[in-house]
C-alpha cells in the first residue's frame, strides 16, 4: 500500500474525494436535496481533516462513517447514475483503506438493499470484492452478509451475473481462508496454551478461535450445511443453493488450504464430523445402483447415479485422501473401498472411467500408497485396501477383455475415431505388419477376439484426468472405447514406477546411511562410538520399520500386478506397450529381488521367461513355479486365464524364427515371434542390470535363455561366447533377416551378461554359478544314453563367468570346477569335450591371470587352481585325459618357471597315466615329463624332485611302448646327474623344508612320515631314485631290466659318495638286497618255455630264448652290481653296525646264484664272489691313516675339525683311495675294524664257499637228459677263489676245514664234462696237459701247504691230510673217479689211441693221468720238505705214499699211461731216499713197523710184475726199463741193506729172498723164452747178485743184528752159487757142442768170481764172525766146482781157476779153530 501512503497519493485522494462529492451534489441538486447537503458538508469535513491532521489517512479512517455517509445516501436514491458514482467513490475509499469497521457495516447494508432491488448487480459484486480483499475490517455478521449477498446474486436469472457471482463467491471464500492463514502467520510467534476441546457437540463452540479463523470456521460449517440441504448457521439470508456448487467450493477450500484443517482441531473436527459423513451419504445412489437391473424388480425405486455430483464427490474424495489422509484414516478406508467398488463391471461405464481416473490420481502418489499400506494392509483387522486397489485394477482390466462393453455407443469397429468427445489416439506405428496385408495396425490389446485400442491419454507419471474435469457436463459423457483400459494400463505402470522408485530411493538412502555410520563408527574416541552406536541402532529400527512397509507393499500388490501385466503382455500387439509392460515386470522383479521376496521375484521373472518362449513350450522350471505362485487364495482373477496363455495371441505377432525345441525327444519345430525376442531382451536386461538380486531365480532366467539360445541355434565358441551355428539335428533352424541381424547383438548381450557377473557380489555370483550348474546337470541328464548334440549353454557360460571373475576366483572355483569335472565324465563325447575345454581353459586362465597378491605369494590359490587338473586324473575317458595332458604341456610351456608349490599336482597328473590308457596318452604325458626333466628341475622346489623320480619311474613301468620305458630310465639317469651337480643347494633346501615340517608335525603331535624316514632328506631323495630303478630292474621286459640295472649301479657307483654314511644301511638293505631278493625269486620261477621271437621280426639269440635265460642275464647283472658296490664301498659299509649281517645276506645271494641250475648265473656268482674277496679291509696297515700307534684307542685328534656329522660333506666325484680315506676320516672317526669281526666275515665267506662247493659238486641221485652238471669254468672259478679266501682265514683253518676243502676239491675234480663241450676243455690226447680246473685244485693245495710251511707249529698236523688228498688224486692215474651213478666215457690209455670223442656217451670223464702225475710230483716235493715233521712221521705218510705208489708200480705196463709207472718209480726212489733215514731214526718207536712189509711187497710187485710188456716195445725201451729196475736194486743196496741192524729181520729176509730171486734166471724149456728171459733181465740179475755178494762180505759188523744179516746173506749167496753151478753143469752136459747162452756164461763167470771173492773175504774176517755153518757151505761148493772143469768156455775156465785156488787153505784143518768153533 506504499503507493497510497505517499503524499502525492494522499493529495490526489483528497482531490478525488472532493470532486466526487461535488459531482454527487450536482446530480442530486434537483431531485435529492438531502443528499446534496450531505455532499457539501462532506467536502467541508474533508478539507477540515486535511487541514488539521498530519496523518490524513488515519484521520479519514477515523471519520470514515461521516465521510462515507453522503455516498451511502446517494446509493439509497436507487438512481443508476448516482448509484454508480457512489459505488465508484466508495470503492476508491476502500482501496485506500480509509474505511472503518462501522463504515464497512453501513456499506454492506447499503449493498444488500441494492441487491434486494436487483440494482447494479455486477458493480455490487465488484464492491464486495474490493471491500473484502483490500482490508480485513469486515468481520462476522457483516462478512456473512456480504457472502450471502454474493450467493444470492449467483442464483439470479442473468447468466453473466450468475457466473460473475460464482467467481466472486469462490474468491471471497478464498479470501476468508487466506485471512485466517495470515492471522495464523501473525500469531505464530506467540505460543498459546492450546485449549483442549472436548468432544463437544455444540458446533458453535468456537470461542477459542481468533476472529478470522472464526469467520472461516463459520463459513465452512455452513457450506457443509448447505450441501447437505440443511439451514446455514451463519450465512443468514441464503435463499437457494446447489449441491454441485457447494461441492466445488468445499473441494477448492480443502485443496487450497489443507494446513488450516491440519493445524486447527476445530477444523479437523469439521472434516471428520461434517464433510466425511456428507460425502458418504451422497455416494449412496452410486453404490446401490446396478446396471442392467430394472427398477421394477426392487421394492424401492433406486436413485440413479448423477454424473455431476458423483464426479465432484470423487474430486472431493481425491482431495480428502490426498491432503487429509492422516486425519481421516478410517474415512479414507471407506472412500477407497467405494472407489474399488465403482470399478465393478455392473457400474455404468462413465462411473468406472471416472473411478479409474481417481485411482490413477492415487497411483501417481507413491507416498500416499505407502501410507495406505501402513494404515490398512499392515493392520490386523483392517481391510487390505492397497491390495484391493491393485487387484481391482487387475480385475477391471480382465473384465474389459471378458465382458463386451455394454451401454457404450461406440462399437468395436469404430476403433479410435468414434464420435465421443474423448481424446483420440494417433495411431502409433508399431512396426509390425500383421495379417491385414500391409495395413498398419493401431496399438491395441487383443485377447480371445476382444480388441481394445490403446489411447495416448497422459504423460507418464501425471494423472491428467479427462472426465473428472468435466464440471460443465450434466449428462454423463460417452467414453471412447479403450479409454478405461488405457487409463487402467497407465495406472499399473505408474503404480509400479512410483512404488519402485520410492522404495529404491529409500533403500539407497538407507544403504548410504549405513555406510556412513559404519565408517563413522570406526572413529577412535569412545564417547563418539557410543553415540554412533546409539544412532546406528535407531537407524536399524527405522530401517526395520521401513523394510516391513516395503515388503508389505510389494506383497500386497504383486499378485494383482503380475496377473494384470501377464494378461496385458499376452494381449499386447504394440511394441511400445509390450516394452512398457516388460519394463514394469522387470522393475518389479528387481525390486522384489532387492527386498529378498523370493516368491514374487520368481513369479515376475517366470512371467518374462514365459513370454520369451513359444506358447505351450514345455519347460518344467517355469510351469511348476508359476502354478505354485498363482494358486494364491486371495487372488481374485480366475487363475486359469492368466496362466494358460491362449494361442489366440499368436495371430497378431510376426513369426521371426523357427527352431528346434531343446528336449529329449524333439517334437517338431517351434516358432519364436518378435514379442518372444523382445521378452528375451528384457530377460537379458534383467539379468544384466539386476543379476545381484536374482538369487535362485537365475535358474529360471538361465533355463529360459538356454532354450532360446538352442532354438535360435547359437553354439558355444572359444572362451564360452555363443555364436550363431548350425543346428545339428532335425530341420535346420529358420531365421528371418530381422532376427539374423539381432543374433550377434543377442549373442553379445549374452556375453556381456556373464561379463557383468564380475560386478555381482559373492552371494549373487554363487547363485549364478549354482543355477548354471543345475542347468548343466539337466543338460547332462538329457544327453545321457544318446549321442545327440547336447545343450552346451550352461557349460559355455560357466566358462565365461569363471573367466571374467578371475580376480575372485577363489570363491567360485570349487563349485565351478566340481561341476565341470562331472561334465568331463559324461558319456556324451561332445558334452565331455566341452567340459574339459572349459575346465582346462579356466585353469590356464587362472594361472596366467595377474592375481593380487600374485600367485607366487599365494600358494593356496595356486594349489586351488591346479587341483581340478589333478582331479581329472580320476576320469577314464581318454579324450579328457588328452585334454588334461595338453593343458599340462601348455602350463609347463607358459608357466613352468613359476609353478612353485603347484608342481606336485602337475607331476601327479603325468604320473596318473596308467598302463592301459593307450599309447598316445602315455606319449603325451611322457612328453610333459621330458620337458620337466630337461628344463624345469632347477626351478621346482626341491621337495618335488622326489615326485619327478616317482613319475619317471612309473613311465619306465609302462609296458605300452618299450622306447618310452627305456627313455624314462635315461631320464632317471639325467635326474641323478642333476642331483649330483646341484647337491649342496638341494640338500640345504631340503633340510630347511624338513625342519619346517618337523616343527609342524611336533605342533600337531604327529610323527613325520616320509619314505626312508630316519635318513636325511637329500639321502631320501637318492633312496627314492634307487628304489624306482630297483623296481624297473624287475620289469617283465629284459631290455628294461638291463637298462635299469646298469643305470642303478652306475648312479650308485658314480654318486654314492654323496650319501651320508648312515644312509648306506638303507641302500644296502632296502634297495640292493630287496632287489636281489626279487630278482632271485623271479629268476627261479621264470618260464622255461622257448620264446619264438621277440615281437616283430626280431630274432632272439639261443642264449636268450627263454624267459629263464633272460632273467638269468638280469640276475647276473644285479649280483655283479651289488658285489661291485660291496667291493668299492667296503670302507663305507664296514663301519655300519650290521655289516656282518649284510655280508651274510650277500653271501647267501651269491650262494643261491652259484647253485642255480644255470651256467651263466652260477659262473657270474662266482665272479662276484671273487670280487668281494679281493676287498681289503678299510684299515689295513698299508692304508692306515697316520694315527698314533695305539690303534685300538679312538683318536680324538682327528675329530677336532668336525662340527657335526654330515654338515660339511664334501661333494666329490673322484673316488681315489686317498680321498675315500680322507672323507672317511673327516666325516666320522675312523673305526678301527675289529680284526675279529673281519675274520668272521671271511669265515662266513669260507662257509659259503664250502656250501657252494659241496652242493654244486654233489652228484645227482638220478640222471636224465636234463640233469644239471656244473660246468668246468664254474668249478675252476670256484676252486680259484679258495687261495684268496684262504689268505684271510689261514689263522683259524682247522683240520675239519681242510677235510671239507678236500671233499670239495675231490668232488670238483670228479665232475665230468658234457660231450659237446669236451673239445674245448679236453686237451688233445697227445698233449699231457692239465685242465684249468685241475691246475686250480693243485694251486689251492699248494697255497695251503705253503701256508703250513711258514705257519705255526700247530698247523703242521695238516700235512698228512694234504698228502692224503694228493695221494687220492694220484690214484686217479689208474682208477678215474666216479661221479655218482653217471655213465661216463673214459679217455683211455693214450698210447693205444682209444679216444673216441664222437662216442654217444653224454658225458666224458677227463684224462686224469697228467693230473695224477702232477699230484705225484707235488707229493714228492712236499715229502722232501716235510719227511721229518712229527705229524708226517706219526701219520705214516711214507707208508701211505708207498701204498699209493704200489698200485701203478704193480700195474706197470697195464697203467693207462706208461709215464705213470715210470714217474711212480722215480718218485718212490726220491721218497725212499728221504724217508728211509727217517724210518731208521724212528725204528725203535715202531711207528714205521707197518711200512716195511708194504715196502717189501711194493718192491716185489714192481720188480717181478705180472703185467706183460707190450709187443712193440723196442730193445732200447727195454733196456731203459731194465735200468729202472736196476736203480731200485741199487737203492736197496745203498739205503736198506747197509742198515740192516735197524730194520726188521723179516723185511731183510724178504729183500734177500727177492735179490736171490732176481739174481737167478729161471730156466725155461723153450729156447725163445729163454732168449726173451735173458733179454729181459741180464743187467738186473747181475745187480741182484752183486748186492747179495756185497752183503755177504760185510766186515763192518758192529752189532749182532748186522752179523745176523750178513750170515743170512752168506747162506743165501752160497745157496745161490750152488744152484747156478749145478744148473750150468746140467746145461753144459745137455748142450753138447753148442755154446751156452751168453747170459748163462756171464752168470757162471760172475758166480765163480763171487765164490773166490767170498772165500777171500771169509779168510780176512775174524774167525769168530764166521759161522761154522758157513764154512761147511763153502767147503760143500768144492766138489761142484771141480765138476765144472769140463766146460768148454775159456772165460769160465780162467774164472774157475781163480775160484779153485783159495781152496788150498782148507787142505789142513787148523786144529785151534775147530776147538774154538766147538767152544
Amino acid at each position: 500500500m506504499s503507493g497510497t501512503n505517499s503524499p502525492e497519493a494522499v493529495k490526489k485522494l483528497l482531490e478525488n474525494m472532493q470532486s466526487d462529492l461535488r459531482a454527487l451534489s450536482l446530480e442530486c441538486k434537483k431531485k435529492f436535496p438531502p443528499v446534496k447537503e450531505a455532499a457539501e458538508s462532506g467536502i467541508i469535513k474533508v478539507k477540515t481533516i486535511a487541514a488539521r491532521n498530519t496523518e490524513i489517512l488515519a484521520a479519514l479512517k477515523e471519520n470514515s462513517s461521516e465521510v462515507v455517509q453522503p455516498f451511502l445516501m446517494g446509493c439509497g436514491t436507487k438512481e443508476p447514475k448516482i448509484t454508480q458514482l457512489c459505488l465508484a467513490a466508495i470503492q476508491r475509499l476502500m482501496s485506500h483503506e480509509v474505511v472503518s469497521e462501522t463504515a464497512a457495516g453501513n456499506i454492506i447494508n447499503m449493498l444488500w438493499q441494492l441487491m434486494e432491488n436487483s440494482l447494479e448487480e455486477l458493480k455490487l459484486l465488484q464492491t464486495v470484492l474490493v471491500l473484502l480483499t483490500t482490508n480485513t475490517v469486515v468481520h462476522d455478521e457483516a462478512l456473512s452478509k456480504a457472502i450471502v449477498l454474493c450467493f444470492r446474486l449467483h442464483f439470479t436469472k442473468d447468466n453473466i451475473t450468475n457466473n460473475t457471482a460464482a467467481a466472486t463467491v469462490r474468491q471471497v471464500v478464498t479470501v476468508v481462508f487466506e485471512r485466517m492463514v495470515a492471522e495464523d502467520e501473525r500469531h505464530r510467534d506467540i505460543i498459546e496454551q492450546p485449549v483442549l476441546v472436548q468432544g463437544n457437540s455444540n458446533r458453535r463452540c468456537v470461542s477459542t478461535l481468533k476472529p478470522c479463523a472464526k469467520d472461516a470456521y463459520m463459513l465452512f460449517q455452513d457450506l457443509c450445511q448447505l450441501v447437505n440441504a440443511d439451514a446455514p448457521y451463519w450465512l443468514v439470508g441464503m435463499t437457494e443453493m446447489t449441491r454441485t456448487f457447494g461441492l466445488e467450493l468445499l473441494e477448492s477450500v480443502l485443496n487450497d488450504f489443507p494446513q488450516v484443517f491440519l493445524q486447527h482441531q476445530e477444523f479437523s473436527f469439521l472434516l471428520k464430523e461434517r464433510v466425511c459423513p456428507l460425502v458418504i451419504k451422497l455416494f449412496s445412489p452410486n453404490i446401490k445402483f446396478r446396471q442392467g437391473s430394472s427398477s421394477s424388480s426392487s421394492p424401492a425405486p433406486v436413485e440413479k447415479p448423477y454424473f455431476p455430483i458423483c464426479m465432484r464427490l470423487l474430486r472431493v474424495v481425491s482431495v480428502l485422501i490426498k491432503q487429509f489422509y492422516s486425519l481421516l484414516v478410517t474415512e479414507c478406508e471407506i472412500f477407497l473401498s467405494l472407489l474399488v467398488k465403482f470399478l465393478d463391471a455392473d457400474k455404468p461405464q462413465w462411473l468406472r472411467a471416472v473411478a479409474v481416473e481417481s485411482i490413477h490420481r492415487l497411483c501417481v502418489q507413491p507416498q500416499l500408497l505407502r501410507s495406505f499400506c501402513q494404515s490398512y494392509d499392515m493392520k490386523q483387522h483392517s481391510t487390505k485396501v492397497f491390495r484391493d486397489i491393485v487387484n481391482a485394477l487387475g480385475s477391471f482390466i480382465q473384465s474389459l477383455f471378458l465382458v463386451p462393453p455394454t451401454g457404450n455407443p461406440a462399437t468395436t469397429n469404430q476403433a479410435g475415431n468414434n464420435n465421443s468427445g474423448g481424446p483420440v489416439s494417433t495411431p502409433a506405428n508399431s512396426g509390425m505388419l500383421g495379417i491385414g496385408g500391409g495395413v498398419t495396425l493401431l496399438p491395441a490389446f487383443e485377447y480371445r477376439g476382444t480388441w481394445i485400442p490403446i489411447l495416448t491419454i497422459t504423460v507418464q507419471g501425471s494423472a491428467k484426468a479427462t472426465y473428472l474435469e468435466m464440471l460443465d457436463k450434466v449428462e454423463p459423457p460417452t467414453i471412447p472405447e479403450g479409454y478405461a483400459m488405457s487409463v487402467a494400463f497407465h495406472c499399473l505402470l505408474d503404480l509400479v514406477r512410483g512404488i519402485t522408485s520410492m522404495i529404491e530411493g529409500e533403500l539407497g538412502e538407507v544403504e548410504t546411511e549405513c555406510q556412513t555410520t559404519t565408517e563413522a563408527a570406526s572413529s577412535p574416541t569412545q564417547s563418539s562410538e557410543r553415540q554412533e552406536s546409539q544412532s546406528t541402532s535407531d537407524q536399524m529400527d527405522k530401517e526395520i520399520v521401513s523394510r516391513a512397509v516395503w515388503e508389505e507393499m510389494v506383497n500386497a500388490c504383486w499378485c494383482g500386478l503380475l496377473a494384470a501385466l501377464s494378461l496385458l503382455l499376452d494381449a499386447s500387439t504394440d511394441e511400445a506397450a509390450t516394452e512398457n509392460i516388460l519394463k514394469a515386470e522387470l522393475t518389479m522383479a528387481a525390486l522384489c529381488g532387492r527386498l529378498g521376496l523370493v516368491t514374487s521375484r520368481d513369479a515376475f521373472i517366470t512371467a518374462i521367461c514365459k513370454g520369451s518362449l513359444p506358447p505351450h513350450y514345455a519347460l518344467t522350471v517355469l510351469n511348476t513355479t508359476t502354478a505354485a505362485t498363482l494358486s494364491n487364495k486371495s487372488y481374485s482373477i480366475q487363475g486359469q486365464s492368466v496362466m494358460m496363455i491362449s494361442p489366440s495371441s499368436e495371430s497378431h505377432q510376426q513369426v521371426v524364427a523357427v527352431g528346434q525345441p531343446l528336449a529329449v525327444q524333439p517334437q517338431g519345430t517351434v516358432m519364436l515371434t518378435s514379442k518372444n525376442i523382445q521378452c528375451m531382451r528384457t530377460l537379458l536386461n534383467l539379468a544384466h542390470c539386476h543379476g545381484a538380486v536374482l538369487g535362485t531365480s537365475w535358474q529360471l532366467v538361465l533355463a529360459t535363455l538356454q532354450h532360446l539360445v538352442w532354438i535360435l541355434g547359437l553354439k558355444p565358441s572359444s572362451g564360452g561366447a555363443l555364436k550363431p551355428g548350425r543346428a545339428v539335428e532335425g530341420p535346420s533352424t529358420v531365421l528371418t533377416t530381422a532376427v539374423m541381424t539381432d543374433l550377434p547383438v543377442i549373442s553379445n548381450i549374452l556375453s556381456r551378461l556373464f561379463e557383468s557377473s564380475q560386478y555381482l557380489d559373492d552371494v549373487s555370483l554363487h547363485h549364478l554359478i549354482n543355477a548354471l550348474c543345475s542347468l548343466s546337470l539337466e543338460a547332462m541328464d538329457m544327453a545321457y544314453g544318446n549321442n545327440k548334440e547336447p545343450s552346451l549353454f550352461a557349460v559355455a557360460k560357466l566358462l565365461e563367468t569363471g573367466l571374467v571373475n578371475m580376480h575372485r576366483i577363489e570363491i567360485l572355483w570349487r563349485p565351478l570346477t566340481g561341476h565341470l569335472l562331472e561334465v568331463c565324465q559324461h558319456p556324451n563325447s561332445r558334452m565331455r569335450e566341452w567340459g574339459a575345454e572349459a575346465l582346462t581353459s579356466l585353469i590356464k586362465a587362472g594361472l596366467t591371470f595377474s592375481h593380487d597378491p600374485p600367485l607366487s605369494q599365494n600358494q593356496r590359490l595356486q594349489l586351488l587352481l591346479l587341483n581340478p587338473l589333478k582331479e581329472m586324473s580320476s576320469i577314464n575317458h581318454p579324450d579328457i585325459r588328452l585334454k588334461q595332458l595338453e593343458c599340462v604341456l601348455q602350463i609347463l610351456q607358459s608357466q613352468g618357471d613359476s609353478l612353485g608349490p603347484g608342481w606336485p599336482l602337475v607331476l601327479g597328473v603325468m604320473g596318473a597315466i596308467r598302463n592301459d590308457q593307450g599309447e598316445s596318452l602315455i606319449r603325451t604325458a611322457f612328453q610333459c615329463l621330458q620337458l620337466v626333466v630337461t628344463d624345469f628341475l632347477p626351478t621346482m622346489p626341491c621337495t618335488c624332485l622326489q615326485i619327478v623320480v616317482d613319475v619317471a619311474g612309473s613311465f619306465g613301468l609302462h609296458n605300452q611302448e618299450l622306447n618310452i620305458s627305456l627313455t624314462s630310465i635315461g631320464l632317471l639317469w639325467n635326474i641323478s646327474d642333476y642331483f649330483f651337480q646341484r647337491g649342496e643347494t638341494i640338500e640345504k633346501e631340503l633340510n630347511k623344508e624338513e625342519a619346517a615340517q618337523q616343527k609342524q608335525a611336533e605342533e600337531k603331535g604327529v610323527v613325520l612320515n616320509r619314505p626312508f624316514h630316519p635318513a636325511p632328506p637329500f639321502d631320501c631323495l637318492w633312496l627314492c631314485l634307487y628304489a624306482k630303478l630297483g623296481e624297473l630292474c624287475v620289469d617283465p621286459r629284459p631290455a628294461v631290466r638291463k637298462s635299469a640295472g646298469q643305470t642303478l649301479f652306475s648312479t650308485i657307483g658314480a654318486h654314492g659318495t654323496l650319501l651320508q654314511h648312515s644312509t648306506w644301511h638303507t641302500v644296502i638293505w632296502k634297495v640292493l638286497f630287496h632287489l636281489l631278493d626279487r630278482v632271485r625269486e623271479s629268476s627261479t620261477t621264470a618260464d622255461k618255455e622257448k620264446i619264438e621271437s621277440g615281437g616283430g621280426n626280431i630274432l632272439i639269440h639261443h642264449s636268450r630264448d627263454t624267459a629263464e635265460k633272460q632273467w638269468a642275464e638280469t640276475w647276473v647283472l644285479t649280483l655283479a652290481g651289488v658285489a661291485r658296490i660291496f667291493n668299492t664301498r667296503r670302507y663305507l659299509l664296514q663301519p655300519l653296525g650290521d655289516f656282518s649281517r649284510a655280508w651274510d645276506v650277500l653271501l647267501d645271494h651269491i650262494q643261491s646264484a652259484a647253485l642255480s641250475k644255470n651256467n651263466e648265473v652260477s659262473l657270474a656268482a662266482l665272479k662276484s664272489f671273487q670280487e668281494i674277496l679281493q676287498i681289503v679291509s678299510p684299515v689295513r696297515d698299508s692304508d692306515k691313516p697316520e694315527t698314533p700307534p695305539a690303534v685300538n684307542v679312538p683318536v680324538p685328534v682327528l675329530l677336532g675339525s668336525i662340527s657335526g656329522p654330515g654338515l660339511s660333506r664334501p661333494f666329490v666325484r673322484t673316488d681315489s683311495i686317498g680321498e675315500k680315506l680322507g672323507r672317511y676320516n673327516s666325516s666320522e672317526p675312523p673305526i678301527v675294524t675289529d680284526e675279529l669281526e673281519d675274520l668272521n666275515l671271511w669265515w662266513a665267506a669260507w662257509n659259503t664257499w664250502y656250501r657252494i662247493g659241496s652242493e654244486s659238486t654233489k652228484p645227482p641221485v638220478t640222471f636224465d637228459k636234463l640233469t644239471f652238471i656244473p660246468s668246468q669254468p664254474f668249478l675252476t672259478a670256484l676252486t680259484q677263489i679258495f687261495p684268496a679266501l684262504y689268505q684271510h682265514i689261514k689263522a683259524g683253518f682247522s683240520m675239519g676245514d681242510l677235510q671239507k676243502l678236500g671233499v670239495t676239491l675231490h668232488s670238483a675234480v670228479s665232475v665230468p664234462i658234457s660231450s659237446d663241450a669236451s673239445p674245448f676243455i679236453l686237451p688233445s690226447y697227445t698233449e699231457a696237459v692239465l685242465t684249468s680246473l685241475q691246475e686250480a685244485v693243485l694251486t689251492a693245495l699248494d697255497v695251503l701247504q705253503k701256508a703250513i710251511c711258514v705257519g705255526p707249529e700247530n698247523m703242521q698236523i695238516m700235512y698228512p691230510a694234504i698228502f692224503d688228498q694228493l695221494l687220492a688224486f694220484v690214484e686217479f692215474s689208474c682208477k678215474p673217479p666216479q661221479y655218482g651213478q653217471l655213465e661216463t666215457k673214459h679217455i683211455a690209455n693214450a698210447k693205444y689211441n682209444q679216444i673216441q670223442l664222437f662216442a654217444p656217451a653224454e658225458w666224458v670223464a677227463l684224462n686224469y693221468v697228467p693230473f695224477a702225475e702232477r699230484s705225484l710230483e707235488v707229493v714228492v716235493d712236499l715229502y722232501q720238505k716235510t719227511a721229518c715233521h712229527k705229524a708226517v712221521v706219526n701219520e705214516k705218510v711214507l707208508q701211505n705214499i708207498i701204498k699209493t705208489l704200489r698200485v701203478p708200480l704193480s700195474l706197470k705196463y697195464s697203467c693207462p699211461s706208461e709215464s705213470t709207472w715210470k714217474l711212480a718209480v722215480s718218485s718212490l726212489l726220491k721218497v725212499l731216499s728221504i724217508g728211509l733215514p727217517v724210518a731208521r731214526q724212528h725204528a725203535s718207536s715202531g711207528k714205521f713197523d707197518s711200512m716195511w712189509p708194504e715196502l717189501a711187497n711194493t718192491f716185489e710187485d714192481f720188480l717181478f710184475t705180472k703185467s706183460i710188456p707190450p709187443d712193440n716195445l723196442s730193445i732200447q725201451e727195454f733196456q731203459r726199463n731194465e735200468s729202472i729196475d736196476v736203480e731200485v736194486v741199487q737203492l736197496i743196496s745203498t739205503e736198506i741193506l747197509p742198515y740192516a741192524n735197524f730194520i726188521p729181520k723179516e723185511f731183510v729176509g724178504q729183500i734177500m729172498t727177492m735179490l736171490n730171486k732176481g739174481s737167478i734166471h729161471s730156466q725155461s724149456s723153450s729156447f725163445t723164452e729163454a732168449e726173451i728171459d735173458i733179454r729181459l733181465r741180464e743187467e738186473f740179475s747181475k745187480m741182484c747178485f752183486e748186492t747179495l755178494l756185497q752183503f755177504s762180505f760185510s766186515n763192518k759188523v758192529t752189532t749182532p743184528q748186522e752179523g745176523y744179516i750178513s750170515r743170512m746173506a752168506l747162506s743165501v749167496l752160497l745157496k745161490r752159487s750152488q744152484d747156478v753151478l749145478h744148473r750150468y753143469i746140467e746145461d753144459e752136459r745137455l748142450s753138447g757142442k753148442c755154446p751156452l747162452p751168453r747170459q748163462q756164461v756171464t752168470e757162471i763167470i760172475f758166480v765163480l768170481k763171487a765164490v773166490s771173492t767170498l772165500i777171500d773175504s771169509l779168510k780176512k774176517t775174524q774167525p769168530e764172525n764166521v759161522d761154522g755153518n758157513t764154512w761147511a757151505q763153502v767147503i760143500a761148493l768144492y766138489p761142484t766146482l771141480v765138476e765144472c772143469i769140463t766146460c768148454s768156455s775159456a772165460e769160465v775156465c780162467s774164472a774157475l781157476k781163480e775160484a779153485l785156488v783159495p781152496f788150498k787153505d782148507f787142505m789142513q784143518p787148523p786144529a785151534s779153530k775147530v776147538q774154538n768153533g766147538e767152544s
